[in-house]
């Protein structure tokens, strides 16, 4: 099987896809790259947040689905995911930032292989603004990595750890705008509620072919366990995590929380040995599916998150040039001529 390589893009349920671009383009500064609709549900809007010109690993997307109750986190969903940024001093500066735009945000807290800082958007999501580095190796070497579990020193740890405020006056920064060395580089990982952590390892990695590099505790509740897969050294934008919560309720679909996220394969051959891989595993999942920009394929963790195996391409740019990337609502082809068709 040719490896998955990385994540592709994450789906959220927004209930004001305005308030939503706002947030991700003027607060943020990713560019809104596709307006277009779902289409298993062409009455919502479906907006696309990425770099310059929507490469996967960049691309954050929202369902807009205004009447629909606010979800909650619980296993079974997704609990937040994180932006990577290049080191220490970018992160402080989106510390600034957002503290200068109204945004409540965490001080900085050491994850040991990376720092992080915490806020939510305007419908709740959690999000997290995570360092590049220092990374995995710090503690075990890559032969190892994953190989037993690591409890971190008591200054990483809640209630012992004390998160404390950036030197902001080293820094030269009002936070007024985001300068090159600040910006965000997709994303770092994404963080998942498991109700059995060790099910949950076997299927992202003996399954999905995803390596366990790291398993430790979670630093704000240290008697959960936190384990973490991705490729061979843990490159950000390759990681998913899972918090081990055997008792915990499930969590529940709704505005404020992740509705799916993908993983990213090259090519259709590729993707067509996932699903062969999947069924014969008794994992169910959907045909491919065109979605015009690539194509997907469905299916569920073992605890009912949605996950998404999709392909590099065509990609953003087969309908848009891009000058114009994002700046009009385009409709799926089979949608203009049913609309045509009725009119």
């Amino acid at each position: 099987m040719a490896a998955l390589r990385g994540l592709h893009h994450i789906t959220l349920i927004s209930s004001d896809i305005r308030r939503t671009t706002q947030f991700y383009t003027e607060v943020l500064g990713l560019r809104l790259i596709k307006q277009t609709v779902n289409f298993d549900d062409p009455s919502a809007k479906h907006l696309y947040f990425a770099d310059d010109v929507g490469t996967p690993g960049t691309v954050i997307t929202y369902f807009e689905w205004p009447h629909l109750a606010p979800g909650s986190t619980g296993v079974g969903l997704t609990h937040h995911y994180a932006l990577a940024v290049a080191d220490e001093e970018a992160l402080q500066r989106w510390w600034v930032r957002l503290r200068r735009l109204g945004v409540e945000v965490t001080n900085p807290r050491p994850r040991r292989y990376f720092t992080s800082i915490y806020f939510r958007d305007p419908d709740g999501v959690i999000l997290e603004i995570a360092t590049r580095g220092p990374g995995f190796l710090i503690d075990e070497p890559e032969e190892k990595l994953g190989g037993r579990v690591i409890v971190p020193p008591e200054e990483f740890l809640k209630p012992w750890r004390k998160d404390e405020p950036p030197q902001v006056e080293r820094l030269d920064y009002d936070g007024s705008e985001i300068i090159p060395a600040m910006r965000v580089q997709g994303i770092h990982h994404i963080t998942l509620t498991s109700g059995d952590i060790e099910r949950t390892t076997w299927f992202y990695t003996e399954l999905l072919g995803q390596r366990v590099i790291k398993r430790t505790v979670n630093y704000d509740d240290p008697g959960a366990a936190h384990y973490y897969s991705g490729d061979r050294t843990g490159t950000p934008g390759t990681i998913v995590t899972y918090f081990g919560y055997p008792a915990m309720s499930r969590g529940r679909m709704g505005v404020g929380v992740a509705h799916h996220y993908a993983f990213l394969v090259e090519t259709d051959e590729q993707q067509r040995g996932w699903v062969d891989r999947l069924r014969a595993a008794g994992v169910s999942t959907t045909d491919v599916i065109d979605r015009k920009y690539f194509r997907s394929v469905y299916f569920n963790d073992p605890d009912g998150v949605i996950l998404e195996i999709a392909t590099r391409g065509p990609g953003f740019l087969v309908d848009e040039d891009l000058s114009t990337l994002g700046s009009r609502l385009i409709l799926p082809e089979w949608l203009q001529a049913a609309q045509t068709t009725s009119n």
